[in-house]
This record gives structure tokens, C-alpha cells and sequence, in this order.
């Protein structure tokens, strides 16, 4: 029987061609524009760990001698993973361009992967992002917050962490935060004989958690806080998804009495489409987000107003050029922004947080995590509390430097060390969300 031939390369296997086939380029597409400015020279990824969390700094250098900027990538739970990301990935894609286009380079480094968003691709990007912002600063000889529009206020509100084993410890902290000067203070007790979030064991022996018994002791605390207290101190919960929807219903009413800030996560996001629920059925202000890396999940809970504050973890979300973009969001929505701030965040990071919080009229609250003394010298210019509040800085850029030396001296930890995660358990045995 005889076939008929077609011309070498038309036909694969007995199958004729319609298009030809994808040729591999490795060369970096340019941008369809013209820029002979500075451009990116080369990405560089420190990993340290002053305060016994990994910290994911991005160093971007640039083809002016002496001229480089820092961003916070910090994911502390996959923190070799972001800077493989980094490395392997992002600095190959984005070195020769201009440091100038800051959106471009987001847009064009979220899609290189053709999968979009999560957490180790977009800290990876935020890692970038903040320090492209950083350079911008630097070349424009000013403040981050000033390249936002300007400041809108003069300090930002801050809030501290308080935790105790039994309420007696927890009030001496709270003590200490007030003789700091803050005004706002985030309360986590532990529930006798479980293993609570936020909070020390009372025996190493409790290693599972109750939910039912949380909701039932937790009120009780905070209504003792806040006759001893009064007007001096208002008071923040953070429930860390510990709860199912209708436990947290319950828990929410329990505390309205009590004029706090806001809870935070009463759910998980796994039930994020109980929220609109959860929001209808108690006044007590609710903050949402931590956990989320998707601005379209944001879209979803700020514009029917599901929420009071967004907590975002910015690097989660890809840096401030996303962030500012829900910032606005929030404004127009009367929502507040939280952003997520505590010691698995980098002082680059939380100067990122700040210089959003000056410009952004959304500000609601200041996460702040009062660093080491070797962590500030890793980090010069970490931004400090000053009576429960954070002036910025007036550096160009984001303010924040970073000592190589120093960072060497505090290697990574071993990421087991976050693998707490998983560990607690329901008293039937079954696995706690964190």
C-alpha cells in the first residue's frame, strides 16, 4: 500500500503540521518602549534569622555604582522556596530592564509562570516590587510615603502583643504596653489545658485544642481586661481560624459588650463564604485577610463590606503595588487597613506598612513587633514605637538598610520550626486549622 510523502518537518508521526512548531528563546523579552536610565543589574536573596523567624530580604542592584534597593519576601514557612523562586526565576526575567517599571515588571513577573498568584510566587514578587519602590525613592531623593501622594497624617497608631498563661501574666504585659505608651494592645490567654494560639502552654502536656471551651472562658477575660482597664486601653482578639462559623457567631456576640478594635479571622478562609453571615449576625468590628493572596478574594469580602479592616500580609499579595491598589479599594468601601505586621515580617517589610499607613486615608491600625537590638542592627532604620505610635522615616526610600555582616551571623533556621502548624490537634484527634 503506498503513502503519500510530504515535504521533511510537514508531518509528525503521520500528522500533518498546521502551525510551526514552538521554538525555546531564552533571550528576556524587552519592554516596547525606549529607556536608556538605570536598569536592574542583578537580584540577590539574603536569609536571616535575628528573632528565631527566617527573614526573606531581596537586594536589587543596579547599573549605577552604589545604588541598590531592599524588599521584604518574606514567607517564613517556605522562606527557601521564595528566594529559589527569586533566584531562579525572577532575576533572569527581570535583569536589563528599567528599575522604572514597577507595574510592568509585576504584571510581566506574574504571568511569566502562566499559573498565577500564591504565596511563594507573589512574596517573591513583593520582594522586587518593594525594592524597585525603594530605588524609586532614592533616585527622586524621597520617602516612599511621598512618591504615594504625600502624607495624610503624622504618625501612625500602633498596637502591641500581650499574652499570658492565666490572665494575672497577661495583665503584666499589658502593664508593660502601657507604660510604652500604647493605646492598643492585642490580647491572647491560654485556655486552661489546651494548646492555645498565641499564648504559652500552661504544661507542654496540652497539645490539643477545644473550641468549645475557648468560646466559653474567653469572654470572661476580656470583660475582666476591661474593668480593670477602662478607657486607657483598647483591646484587640485575634481567633486565628480556630473556630467554625457558628462558634464564632457565638463568641462574636458574647464579646459586643466590650468596644473592642476589632477580632480577627474568626473564620478560616476555607469558609470564607460564611462571612457575609458572620458580619450580619454581630456588631463587634472584624478583621479579615492574613491568609489570603488573591486580590480577587479581597474584591470579594471589601466591596459588600463583609469586613471592617483588611490584614493583608503584603509580601503575601505581592508587594505595594497591589497593596496600595487595595488600599484604594478599601477607602472607597469605608474598610480599614490592618496590614499584617508581626516579627515574621522584615523591617523592610513593616517600613513598607508604614509608608502606606502615612498616605493612605483607609489607615486604620499599625501591627507593630518591637525588634531585637541585633535585629535593628542588621537593620538600620527599623522603624521604632514612640508612645504607641510610629513616626516616618524621612530617608529616601523605604529607610531601611541592611548589614551583611551582621545578617550572616543569624543563619536560617530549620524550617521544622514552623511545622507547630500542624501539630495541634482536637481533643478526637483530628488536625486544628492554625
Amino acid at each position: 500500500m503506498s503513502h503519500a510523502t510530504t515535504p521533511a518537518g510537514d508531518a509528525v508521526h503521520g500528522r500533518r503540521r498546521i502551525a510551526p512548531g514552538y521554538v525555546p528563546d531564552e533571550r528576556t523579552a524587552p519592554a516596547p518602549w525606549d529607556d536608556d536610565g538605570v536598569r536592574i543589574a542583578g537580584i540577590e536573596v539574603v536569609v536571616t534569622a535575628p528573632d528565631g523567624v527566617n527573614l526573606v530580604v531581596v537586594r536589587v542592584r543596579t547599573t549605577v555604582d552604589g545604588l541598590v534597593g531592599l524588599g521584604c519576601a518574606t514567607f517564613t514557612q517556605r522562606a527557601l522556596a521564595v528566594a529559589t523562586a527569586l533566584e531562579t526565576y525572577l532575576a533572569p526575567l527581570v535583569t536589563g530592564r528599567s528599575v522604572h517599571d514597577i507595574t510592568d515588571l509585576w504584571h510581566t513577573a506574574n504571568l511569566s509562570g502562566y499559573w498565577r498568584g500564591g504565596p511563594v510566587l507573589h512574596s517573591a514578587l513583593a520582594g522586587l516590587d518593594l525594592a524597585l519602590w525603594d530605588i524609586k525613592g532614592k533616585l527622586a531623593g524621597q520617602p516612599v510615603w511621598q512618591l504615594l501622594g504625600g502624607r495624610v497624617r503624622t504618625v501612625a497608631d500602633a498596637y502591641a502583643h500581650a499574652s499570658g498563661r492565666d490572665v494575672e501574666e497577661l495583665a503584666d504585659q499589658i502593664e508593660d504596653c502601657v507604660e510604652a505608651g500604647y493605646r492598643y494592645v492585642r490580647c491572647q490567654v491560654t485556655v486552661p489545658g489546651t494548646s492555645t494560639y498565641g499564648a504559652a502552654q500552661q504544661d507542654r502536656r496540652h497539645t490539643s485544642w477545644d473550641p468549645d471551651a475557648y468560646v466559653r472562658f474567653l469572654p470572661g477575660v476580656v470583660e475582666t481586661l476591661v474593668a480593670r482597664y477602662g478607657d486607657r486601653v483598647r483591646f484587640l482578639h485575634d481567633v486565628h481560624e480556630r473556630l467554625a462559623p457558628r462558634d464564632a457567631i457565638r463568641l462574636l456576640r458574647a464579646l459586643e459588650p466590650y468596644d473592642l478594635l476589632f477580632v480577627e479571622d474568626p473564620v478560616a478562609p476555607e469558609d470564607l463564604g460564611w462571612l457575609a453571615e458572620v458580619r450580619r449576625s454581630t456588631t463587634v468590628p472584624i478583621a479579615f485577610g492574613e491568609l489570603l493572596s488573591s486580590m480577587r478574594d479581597y474584591v470579594d469580602i471589601v466591596g459588600p463590606r463583609l469586613v471592617d479592616y483588611v490584614r493583608c500580609h503584603v509580601s503575601a499579595l505581592g508587594g505595594i503595588t497591589p497593596a496600595w491598589r487595595l488600599a484604594g479599594l478599601a477607602e472607597l468601601h469605608g474598610v480599614r487597613t490592618a496590614w499584617h505586621g508581626p516579627r515574621d515580617v522584615s523591617p523592610v517589610g513593616h517600613a513598607a506598612n508604614l509608608a502606606m499607613d502615612i498616605a493612605s486615608p483607609a489607615f486604620g491600625i499599625h501591627e507593630h513587633f518591637e525588634f531585637s537590638d541585633a535585629a535593628r542592627e542588621i537593620f538600620p532604620g527599623t522603624p521604632v514605637s514612640v508612645d504607641g505610635a510610629i513616626a516616618p522615616s524621612d530617608a529616601p526610600g523605604l529607610g531601611v538598610d541592611l548589614d551583611d555582616t551582621r545578617a550572616r551571623e543569624y543563619p536560617p533556621v530549620s524550617p521544622s520550626v514552623n511545622w507547630h502548624y500542624s501539630r495541634v490537634r482536637r481533643r478526637d484527634g483530628a488536625v486544628q486549622r492554625p
